[in-house]
């Protein structure tokens, strides 16, 4: 069958066979240096949705009003604000300190230093607000109509 060939192709062509019938590549294992096999870190692609899954953006329930329910004006928290220059609220259950602290600030304009929050055991948040020095707590408390 070979013999029909041009003499360069038949050359080749028994190369060809030869290399075919003797194995020209060695395969070589690759070592393995664990003994546990990990799957290979593989490209994670972005997602691109089609279409947005929702049909409009949900609103936030807890706006500033939500989160602050009102002063506290017991005798304790009256105290807190003459010594302590700390405000007294009841806040919402759910609400962070820094919803607190974000609330008080778009409210009453004042700056914050810390927020301590509590939960009672009649099941309510409270946040005692410390405000930074340049606030006086009695002002503000003025301004508010706690005292």
């Amino acid at each position: 069958h070979l013999s029909a060939m041009a003499p360069a192709a038949k050359s080749k062509a028994e190369k060809a066979a030869k290399a075919v019938k003797k194995g020209q590549f060695k395969r070589t294992r690759k070592p393995r240096y664990s003994v546990v096999f990990h799957a290979p870190k593989t490209l994670k692609q972005a997602r691109e949705p089609k279409y947005a899954r929702v049909s409009a953006a949900s609103v936030q329930k807890m706006d500033a009003y939500a989160v602050l329910k009102y002063p506290l004006t017991t005798e304790s928290a009256m105290k807190k604000i003459e010594d302590n220059n700390t405000l007294v609220f009841i806040v919402d259950l759910k609400s962070s300190k820094q919803q607190i602290k974000d609330a008080v600030s778009t409210l009453y304009d004042i700056q914050t230093k810390k927020i301590n929050t509590l939960i009672r055991p009649d099941g309510v948040k409270k946040a005692y607000v410390r405000l930074t020095a340049d606030y006086d707590a009695l002002d503000v408390a003025n301004k508010i109509g706690v005292i």
